[in-house]
């Protein structure tokens, strides 16, 4: 039982140093008030909940992948094109922003944009009344002010690489390209 335990409770993410995660913690504080202020502007203040967990990626985790731009920028988009879609056919059917996630999820993972944070937009939009445009306009101001603010961020000591940038003649493949056999 207690390897049980023992698995559940056991942290993977490395130590790191104190000012590093406190820079981490400042970086945060600035993108999520940069984007409050936009939710404020907007009068979309649920859009506040996804950026602040996309906040978490881009100055906590840069090296992830899910934190990566074209993951931030994809997720967001392929989301929102989900809720509105589903907004726009089913107006007032908060079931359907289920199938708007499930789908979201579907199309991040085909064109290997996953970002997490970005699931909750579908809820958002058929959550709240509100206009495609909007909705689109204020994703990509909170985006770009998100990437903007963690790329300078990250040049500041203690140094960060952010974006991740693509380790020369190496291109990314899937398991799934590897299984059909295709070559690489």
């Amino acid at each position: 039982m207690r390897r049980h335990i023992r698995t559940l409770t056991a942290r993977h993410e490395p130590t790191g140093p104190v000012l590093a995660h406190a820079k981490s913690g400042l970086g945060a504080f600035i993108g999520i008030g940069a984007v409050g202020g936009l939710a404020s502007l907007t009068g979309l203040p649920l859009l506040v909940a996804p950026l602040g967990a996309t906040a978490v990626l881009v100055f906590g985790q840069p090296g992830s992948p899910l934190a990566q731009p074209a993951n931030v920028f994809g997720g967001y988009l392929l989301a929102t094109l989900m809720g509105v879609t589903a907004a726009l056919l089913f107006p007032g059917q908060w079931e359907m922003s289920a199938v708007a996630v499930g789908c979201a999820i579907a199309l991040m993972s085909i064109f290997r944009v996953t970002h997490p944070p970005a699931g909750a937009v579908p809820l958002v939009a058929l959550g709240a009344p509100l206009q495609s445009a909007s909705l689109f306009g204020t994703i990509l101001i909170g985006c770009c002010s998100l990437i903007g603010l963690a790329v300078m961020h990250h040049r500041l000591p203690p140094r960060a690489h952010y974006p991740r940038r693509p380790e020369p003649g190496s291109t990314p493949v899937s398991e799934n390209d590897l299984k059909a056999g295709e070559r690489v």
